[in-house]
């Protein structure tokens, strides 16, 4: 099975919690394991992955900052 992982870096900007929804859905639907990187490059750093499903990605375009 094909994984994918999802981080941000650097300051928030607009967008990228729509961004990290449409990723994680498309990946969902092309039947992939996804992994949403908490805490930017440190997190990959410290293993900090946290598999992603529909529901973690459900209503976040509303929330300010980054999901992750």
């Amino acid at each position: 099975m094909k994984s994918i992982a999802i981080l941000t870096s650097g300051g928030d900007a607009p967008g990228m919690n729509a961004a990290i929804r449409a990723v994680t859905r498309s990946a969902l639907d092309q039947n992939m394991t996804v992994y949403g990187v908490r805490q930017g490059w440190q997190g990959l750093i410290e293993d900090q992955l946290h598999q992603l499903n529909a529901r973690d990605v459900g209503g976040i375009i509303q929330i300010g900052g980054t999901f992750l």
